[in-house]
């Protein structure tokens, strides 16, 4: 085998044979070939005026249509008939039986049980308000959705993603629509500075409040948010806003429902999961899934295929990388050296699946963005799989979220460390491109706070006017315009924000259940804060739309490996460089420095970003904006250097240009 350009870290070195293997696994199972046009076969069909109808389900001894027709009863005229292949059943009926929109289920039968199922290949699901019960639909419109606009052109080289959740996106006490979010979010997206959106919960899932993670419905864009044909208007008009739109893929493990679900659509979980201890995920209630089995990896690359090319979307955020990755999840285990990625616990199948999803996404979209959620920093997750990566483009930079809230939780302002931080946000793979950001939607679930919320608390509630003097607000707002800045600008491939964090939203996320009274109260999105221009919920958007469209600008520049020139736990003040873009921060909560010189490469430095504007609810202290290096002679070394003069105010951060 051609050494693979991983093996360049000599660190590997010792698991060379570790790493072939997993390239040599890829190759023997890509010249294997695989059908990734599942759903072209099985599920429902329209041929003429015929639908036909294909299951895999080997040990079912009998299967049924249930419909109207049917009369919701196992019905001999409705039978499915065994096919030609083992395993197989099929069915073919008039059209006029099931108009569109017609609910129907399956009716499956096995030695010793027998029950209701909905096809693992539906393609719309709906759920009665009622009685909660999920329902497989005819979707034949007479004039089916047809895209309009084109998908924005080349590769996307500076992701700056907005995660969204589609139900709570509106600030009414309901779940929202795909309509909805098209009128009214899309336009907010695009005005604050984004160039992608991560669209959460769009496989159905029986749980609401499960944030779509427990899929039960792997082919269906789920139903409580509209039609699939409003998912589609959707990201056409995201297309012709200039926005890629990413979805989160759930392929790590899936709900335990069978009626609605894949947990036993035969009557055995072994279709599509493992049988024994390793087919449940204890911490998560959930079924994993059987890698090794060619109809599960052939079911899963059909779902990433479909989802781009029926759907348009431009890529997918790959959710729980890290539980596929090894046999016991990752579950309360410190990734402190190699050796822990290269050994028995290792799950070949899983990884194998991977790479051979990454391939076809590729192959299908070139310009695809995909991006793995993996917490265990596994070696090689965001490099090419003829590198002997995985051929994830990215990964989420996850240390950098739980840093910030350690810090902020657990650390006096005045013992912040700048060294530290500039560590933590550059601790990386430096060939392996990141996501950075400060919080997504983990960060803000039910018995936790957003960011801003844990350090300003209750004067969130009485003291965001812009006229009312708030110290515990003025904090909190200072120091998420920096935490922002140092994350966003430190970061080696592109960066996040979670829908409403872009401004500041407060409290938390909870959705409707028994312990909460059924409420949609923190299940929204509080607009109304944003866009009340007498408070400073508008100050801190301004300020995430001025870093962020720099940040884009000057993306060249962030390709660069960041320089640390100063880091002082002393003085609180970090200086570091990304090619022409200068760095500054004072996190001391009291001392500022009028003079701070620091050693500079020779040039002009024009001040680009200012968190201490007054526009960003800042003091307006800093008035200059170019500096000039000038030459003096080194006391250490002897030789000349070149010198620039800045005025750094405590808790501030600066972008400026070199020219």
């Amino acid at each position: 085998m051609k050494s693979l350009d991983i093996l360049q870290d000599p660190y590997l070195l010792p698991y060379k044979e570790d790493i072939e293997r997993r390239k040599s696994l890829f190759d023997l199972a890509l010249k294997e070939g695989y059908n990734t046009h599942l759903e072209a076969r099985f599920g429902r069909h329209l041929k003429g005026n015929t639908h036909h109808f294909c299951e895999y389900a080997p040990n079912a001894t009998a299967v049924y249509l249930l419909c109207d027709a049917s009369a919701w009863q196992p019905n001999r005229n409705f039978a499915f008939s065994k096919g030609s292949e083992a395993g197989i059943w099929e069915l073919s009926i008039t059209e006029k039986l099931l108009p569109h929109l017609a609910p129907y289920k399956l009716w499956v039968e096995w030695d010793g049980g027998c029950g209701e199922r909905i096809s693992p290949f539906a393609r719309y699901v709906t759920q009665d308000s009622s009685t909660g019960i999920f329902t497989e639909r005819i979707w034949e419109p007479e004039k089916p959705y047809t895209f309009r606009h084109s998908v924005p052109s080349g590769k996307c080289t500076f992701p700056t993603i907005y995660e969204c959740h589609i139900g709570m996106s509106s600030e009414e006490l309901h779940v929202a629509s795909y309509n909805y979010f098209r009128a009214h979010i899309l336009p907010r997206i695009v005005s604050a500075g984004y160039n992608c959106i991560q669209l959460m919960a769009i496989q159905e899932h029986p749980y609401y409040g499960s944030f779509g993670y427990h899929v039960s419905g792997f082919f269906a864009p789920s139903g409580r948010f509209g039609t699939p044909d409003e998912l589609k208007q959707l990201i056409d008009e995201a297309h012709a806003m200039g926005l890629r739109v990413i979805m989160d893929l759930v392929h790590s493990h899936a709900v335990k429902n069978a009626v609605e679900g894949l947990g036993a659509f035969d009557g055995t979980r072994s279709l599509f999961f493992y049988d024994d201890s390793r087919g449940e995920h204890t911490l998560w209630d959930s079924l994993c899934f059987n890698y090794g089995k060619r109809f599960v990896k052939e079911f899963l690359l059909s779902n990433c295929r479909y989802w781009l090319e029926e759907y348009g979307f431009d890529g997918f955020r790959f959710d729980g990388v890290t539980s596929m990755l090894y046999h016991d999840h990752g579950l309360g285990r410190c990734f402190t050296s190699y050796a822990d990625y290269y050994n028995p616990n290792y799950h070949e199948e899983a990884g194998c699946y991977l790479m051979l999803a990454n391939e076809l996404i590729h192959r299908t979209r070139p310009e695809a963005i995909c991006i793995a959620e993996e917490v265990s920093g596994m070696p090689g997750i965001a490099l090419p799989i003829e590198q002997g990566g995985y051929g994830f483009d990215y990964r989420l930079a996850m240390n950098q979220p739980d840093y910030w809230i350690k810090t902020v939780k657990e650390l006096p302002d005045e013992t912040w460390d700048p060294g530290n931080i500039f560590y933590e946000m550059t601790n990386r793979r430096h060939n392996e491109k990141v996501i950075s950001y400060v919080e997504s939607h983990d960060q803000a679930l039910v018995g936790d706070k957003t960011l801003i919320f844990r350090m300003a608390d209750a004067a969130m509630y009485s003291d965001m006017n812009k006229g009312a003097p708030s110290p515990a607000v003025e904090r909190a707002m200072a120091l998420v315009n920096m935490i922002k800045t140092v994350t966003f600008s430190s970061t080696n491939g592109g960066i996040l924000t979670f829908m409403g964090n872009e401004y500041g939203h407060p409290e938390w996320i909870d959705f409707p259940r028994e312990g909460n009274g059924n409420s949609y109260q923190y299940a929204r999105r509080q607009w109304s804060l944003r866009d009340n221009p007498f408070l400073r919920y508008e100050q801190l958007a301004l300020f995430d739309k001025a870093l962020i469209t720099i940040l884009k600008a000057y993306a060249v520049e962030l390709k660069s490996i960041p320089y640390c020139h100063y880091a002082s736990q002393d003085t609180q003040i970090l200086a570091f460089s990304r090619g022409r873009l200068l760095l500054l921060f004072n996190f001391s909560p009291n001392r500022s420095f009028d003079h701070f010189e620091l050693a500079l490469p020779p040039g002009k430095y024009t001040l680009l970003l200012d968190s201490d504007k007054e526009a960003f609810g800042g003091y307006g202290r800093i008035a200059s904006a170019e500096h000039f290096t000038h030459p003096c002679c080194s006391m250490t070394t002897r030789q000349e250097q070149h010198i620039a003069s800045f005025y750094l105010p405590a808790r501030t951060a600066q972008i400026l240009l070199c020219e």
